[in-house]
């Protein structure tokens, strides 16, 4: 015998069956006891939601010789007939490949003769919103009042496509998604009958993967088995059957855009696209990733509700307190933006790193959330506000006894010294004249000198430094002085410790505007 496809296979075939449509199937079989069956309607939902499912039921229901509580018997001859496609008495039609005027006279003259066995003539019309509008208009009169013998059913997934004269002759029902919930537990019956194990962590991956489509986490499910037959499913398996990553590493990609560190995120694309994974489905799964976080941020979710393991909840609640609810809004939005771009790009790989540069650089944009995530950001430099960083450095001084602070003495050369002169007087002018993304950077940093004789540039966000050192501006920097001055000059980029001061150069007076001392 052939092999039937799991979707197939397990189609409900009675009310019963069917998840997560109770209100549709309550009033149908309502309809059905009540002998108050109507002669047309129209299924409204997405994909692998039950439109067609219910259709044929409802068709089998409504000729069955032997109905149960409005359910078809699916025993006797008649319904046999219609599970088998030999019945003339339901017609399926496809309106994709079947839209024409033409299609829907030969519906109009076919209606004419009642039908040869049973009670109903039943159409159903899938993805009707691809008539054409001229088979619209040939449909209408028959909508409308067809014969008593007829009943049409309608479906759509895309109802606003629908003429609302076709509406108006139309029950309407709109079919939801599934929930996680109802998905699991279907995914994970099916799993029992088909006799294969699967981890919780799985089932509910694929649930949540098939986005309230019962056809799509039945497709899912059956590719996993098929490629682990006769093993237990697992969650890496099933990463690894459906192009998807761990948990882990959207955490790693995570703490790199937070310590905006561009290196490690785009070396953590280099090992995605190394392992053959797909950017688009990961894209997808990071944004669902960040969504977790902020839920977390705004309640105290279980991790069945998020559909992740406890440690990582525990994961994510450490990073969702180092975050702010607006900062991850705003990369939820740009992933969003992302998620619909890419689709179909050819440089995905490079749409993929822009997006991130843009979530570690907020000076890159101008909406609202960017600019509050640049705020927050100088507020962490204590620059933002100097009255409020005034007071607080006062009130800190107040609490606690001052420390001495830790300065270094250097001897430089006379060379040295007349570039940190150069420097000093002209580096608070050199650090506006830059773009927004080097200026970010170099605000509030000093010039002075190192150990090896050579001019440094001191930074107190550690952050920003890193930011700095790993993506190459000293050479950056190096040139903007070289085209300036007409000069090599040798430049290091150096941290500065708590309580460290920059270092003392030893050679002969004071110079104004370089913070500090010089002496013979």
């Amino acid at each position: 015998m052939a092999y039937t496809a799991l979707y197939r296979k397990w189609r409900p075939t009675r009310f019963e069956d069917v998840r997560g449509q109770d209100h549709v199937v309550r009033t149908l079989t309502n309809q059905l006891n009540s002998d108050r069956v109507g002669h047309a309607y129209l299924f409204c939902g997405t994909r692998g939601t039950g439109k067609t499912t219910i259709a044929k039921i409802f068709a089998r229901a409504v000729n069955c010789e032997h109905p149960v509580n409005g359910s078809p018997c699916n025993e006797c001859p008649t319904c046999r007939g219609i599970l088998s496609g030999n019945s003339v008495n339901v017609v399926e039609i496809d309106a994709a490949s079947n839209n024409g005027v033409d299609n829907i006279r030969e519906i109009r003259e076919e209606v004419k003769y009642k039908p040869t066995e049973g009670r109903y003539r039943v159409y159903i019309i899938d993805e009707v919103h691809m008539l054409s509008t001229g088979a619209f208009n040939a449909l209408l009169k028959t909508l409308e009042e067809p014969p008593e013998y007829v009943i049409f059913i309608l479906a759509t997934t895309e109802v606003q496509k629908i003429p609302i004269t076709v509406l108006s002759r139309c029950q309407r029902y709109d079919f939801k998604r599934l929930s996680l919930a109802e998905l699991k537990s279907q995914i994970s019956d099916l799993l029992a009958a088909e006799g294969v194990e699967a981890e919780d962590t799985a089932v509910s991956y694929l649930a949540r993967q098939a986005d309230g489509s019962s056809r799509d986490a039945l497709s899912l499910m059956e590719q996993c088995i098929s490629l682990y037959y006769g093993e237990k499913l697992t969650y890496d398996r099933v990463l690894d059957v459906l192009g998807a990553v761990d948990q882990t590493v959207f955490s790693s990609l995570l703490r790199c855009v937070l310590s905006y560190d561009v290196q490690g995120a785009i070396h953590v694309v280099d090992e995605l696209l190394s392992t053959g994974r797909e950017l688009t489905q990961f894209v997808s799964d990071f944004t669902w990733y960040l969504r977790n976080i902020m839920l977390i941020q705004t309640e105290d979710p279980r991790e069945d509700v998020l559909g992740i393991s406890r440690e990582n909840l525990f994961m994510m609640k450490e990073e969702a307190g180092n975050m702010d609810i607006n900062q991850v809004m705003r990369y939820i939005r740009i992933l969003g933006e992302l998620s619909n771009q890419i689709r179909y790009a050819s440089s995905k790989r490079v749409m993929l790193e822009l997006a991130l540069m843009r979530m570690m650089q907020p000076a890159m944009q101008d909406d609202l959330d960017s600019i509050l995530d640049r705020i927050r950001s100088l507020e962490e430099r204590g620059v933002a506000s100097p009255d409020a960083a005034r007071y607080d450095a006062e009130r800190m001084s107040a609490a606690q006894p001052a420390e001495p602070v830790e300065q270094r003495t250097i001897e430089v050369t006379a060379a040295t010294m007349e570039d940190c002169k150069l420097l000093a007087a002209d580096w608070e002018g050199i650090v506006e004249e830059q773009g927004r993304l080097l200026r970010s950077i170099l605000v509030g940093t000093r010039v002075g000198v190192s150990d090896n004789d050579s001019l440094s540039i001191y930074f107190k966000d550690p952050y920003f430094f890193s930011v700095a050192d790993k993506t190459g501006r000293v050479e950056e920097i190096r040139e903007i002085l070289k085209n300036k001055y007409d000069k090599e000059f040798r430049i290091t980029l150096k941290c500065l410790k708590v309580n460290e001061a920059t270092p003392r150069a030893v050679l002969g007076k004071t110079i104004p505007g370089i913070e500090m001392e010089i002496e013979e």
